[in-house]
């Protein structure tokens, strides 16, 4: 048996960004997954601005050598375009501007596939003291005692931790099992993502695409540059949509891509490569208690996905770093029950809640194609939309925004 203070189930994005904060803190802990790395994790691909910045928090040469990294592709923002084919550009720098070159100096977001980033994360892990990663291991067994959870894979592999740090996706079944979370269709969005060569007119920049398609809402189908020449294709629709409209994604997505008279032309020389894959989106849409006695959820299995741009991992590697400092905090006062955890469930309000709930709101203006399109249009214009919209993409924390008088009077004043 191996006896630890934090045991962290899941290696993605969250598990290893708690890793490297527990490191950070000198707080030994076990990184378990059940996969081994590298491994293929279905995805929009798409890394925002949070992702550096959250890097930089915990360790400043982590983020480096993320930038240095060559299997990712330099991306400034977000393209949103409307039902009826307006766009909005949206810089994931409030003061980004195509013009200047020296946006090329330094860019905040990029689009990589979570094959590498991930890979990328664990082999960060692998070099901290204080963390134990173990690859090839699926915990199905979780038992709370006196003095700490004892989990197993039901084998000859058993942690006991003071505290868990639950951080195993979207299909967790301790957030299931344990924090009695499940999925509902309203706050699930199913996806599927393809892989294709040589699509044609992505951005100069590359700026990720959101094409909020009629025949899609409430969703959109989305078009993320990759290295290489290759492109992550894919389709996005609430799962309560899909099931009443009777929905076939895939069909959704071959047909968008020869019969629609933009895309047929942008898809003309591409080739698909691979299988088209499916994965679920568990939204932030729904406030949920995410903490309990001696434990924490994080990322997917914290349901935090951004309902309106599917923003997943920054805000899987944010809530990782707020869950390993709340776990800090619990070992240093030896209090490990729900009532002292609950403060995690605060932090993540503060950090995430103004973004959630704005993004949700947007989510519902969606199903109303006309309302959407004059959304877009007025947001097209006015900057002071644009610069929040950005801040959604890299400033993590919108209160700073949200509580300033000059940001509403700019906002009226149409500047």
């Amino acid at each position: 048996m191996i006896t630890t203070q934090v045991c962290i189930i899941g290696a993605g994005p969250a598990g290893t960004t708690a890793a490297l904060q527990l490191n950070k803190e000198g707080i030994d802990c076990v990184l378990v997954d059940k996969a081994v790395f590298p491994r293929d994790k279905v995805c929009g691909d798409g890394l925002s601005g949070k992702v550096l910045t959250c890097l930089k928090k915990i360790d400043p040469a982590v983020a480096g050598r993320l930038k240095q990294a060559g299997f990712k592709l330099n991306s400034w923002g977000v393209s949103f375009i409307a039902p009826n084919r307006r766009e909005l550009e949206v810089g994931y720098r409030p003061d980004f501007n195509a013009q200047d070159e020296r946006h090329k100096e330094v860019p905040i977001g990029y689009v990589c596939k979570r094959l590498d980033f991930d890979h990328f994360l664990v082999e960060e892990v692998k070099q901290c003291p204080h963390v134990q990663v173990y690859e090839g291991l699926a915990i199905d067994q979780y038992i709370l005692e006196d003095d700490g959870y004892r989990v197993s894979d039901g084998k000859d592999f058993t942690v006991r931790a003071a505290v868990l740090i639950i951080a195993n996706g979207a299909h967790s079944a301790f957030t299931k099992k344990v924090a009695g979370i499940h999925m509902e269709p309203r706050h699930y969005i199913a996806g599927l993502r393809a892989y294709y060569k040589n699509v044609e007119g992505t951005h100069a920049q590359n700026f990720i695409e959101l094409h909020f398609l009629k025949d899609l809402l409430p969703g959109y189908f989305w078009i993320f540059p990759l290295p290489n020449g290759e492109a992550n294709v894919g389709v996005g629709m609430l799962s309560e949509a899909v099931h009443r409209k009777k929905v076939n994604l895939k069909k959704e997505l071959l047909h968008i891509v020869t019969h629609d008279p933009v895309f047929k032309e942008r898809f003309k020389n591409a080739r698909l490569e691979g299988p088209i894959e499916g994965y679920g989106l568990p939204l932030g849409s729904k406030k949920r208690k995410l903490s309990g006695e001696r434990y924490l959820l994080t990322g997917d299995a914290a349901f935090l996905i951004d309902p309106f741009t599917g923003e997943g991992i920054g805000n899987a590697m944010n809530s990782g770093r707020l869950a390993a400092q709340q776990a800090a905090r619990a070992i240093a006062a030896n209090d490990y029950s729900a009532a002292g955890l609950a403060l995690y469930d605060a932090e993540i309000e503060r950090v995430f809640g103004a973004e959630l709930r704005l993004s949700t709101r947007l989510q519902k203006l969606v199903r109303y194609p006309r309302l959407f399109n004059l959304l877009i249009n007025i947001s097209a214009r006015n900057k002071k939309v644009q610069e929040l919209l950005s801040c959604m993409f890299y400033e993590v924390d919108l209160r700073k925004k949200l509580t300033k008088p000059s940001f509403y009077i700019g906002l009226l004043l149409n500047k």
